[in-house]
């Protein structure tokens, strides 16, 4: 744990920002995308849902505003917490459009994926001072430790899409070891060497297994790869915020300071 300590000290000015580009890395692709192949996805969504012309391409104008202009305000820093509802608001109108709703892979990593906005929502949010300086609150608990726990529980159900139930040896490690890690990020145990774990796993599974750039461009599984890429990219951005600000009040590593 002191080395652990001494690299976040190092990492304390960027990390951060870090965490925060990748977070958005996910909507940022997608707004592109709506962008570069605007009449495929109107296409798509008037012939899926036969909403004619207008809806679908109204569909189309609110998910690139929405994304591009949420990314510009999340990375600028301006309006953060709305750019975090208007994101969540995307990832709803996504999961019904696109039926995620009855995929269950998809959706917990697009919950993942709130999850990851709701701990940018926390950290952007300043909780009050106690009334009487130096004098601590009674009830320590407050909205912005169970928006960080909340955060936390919905960002490690990516690894649930992740485990692997054969019989091998390999497999059966990774579960244990991969379950092991995300029950300490929910329940705030260890919580930021847990959280860095993930990341240095899930790094190395994206770039081994979502290697969009090896596929040409003109077939489907490129563009698969890199929707999963992405996403998997800002569930590591969420990761890293726990990593730099810590699990919040509501853990156990919080809980360990009174006893």
């Amino acid at each position: 744990m002191p080395r652990l300590d001494e690299f976040l000290r190092g990492t304390k000015k960027y990390l951060p920002h870090v965490a925060r580009l990748c977070l958005i890395s996910t909507f940022l692709e997608d707004g592109l995308r709506m962008w570069l192949q605007w009449r495929e996805q109107k296409d798509y969504i008037e012939s899926s849902w036969g909403c004619g012309v207008f809806l679908a391409s109204l569909f189309v104008i609110l998910n690139l505003l929405g994304q591009l202009g949420g990314c510009v305000l999340i990375l600028s820093r301006n309006f953060v917490e709305y750019a975090c509802f208007g994101l969540f608001g995307i990832i709803g109108l996504q999961t019904i459009a696109y039926s995620i709703l009855w995929d269950p892979k998809f959706l917990m990593r697009n919950l993942a994926l709130g999850g990851g906005l709701l701990l940018l929502l926390a950290e952007c949010r300043v909780e009050g001072r106690p009334v009487f300086g130096g004098v601590p609150r009674l009830n320590e608990s407050s909205p912005k430790q169970y928006m960080q726990l909340g955060g936390r529980v919905l960002l490690v159900l990516m690894f649930m899409t992740l485990l692997h139930f054969d019989a091998n040896f390999f497999s059966i490690l990774q579960n244990l070891v991969g379950t092991a890690l995300i029950v300490l990020v929910a329940i705030g145990f260890k919580t930021k060497l847990a959280a860095l774990t993930l990341v240095i796993w899930l790094l190395f599974i994206n770039v081994s297994f979502n290697a969009f750039w090896n596929i040409p461009s003109y077939k489907p599984m490129h563009d698969f790869l890199k929707y999963d890429f992405f996403q998997t990219t800002s569930v590591i951005g969420g990761l890293l915020l726990v990593v730099a600000r810590g699990p919040g009040g509501v853990s156990m590593d919080e809980k360990k300071k009174d006893w």
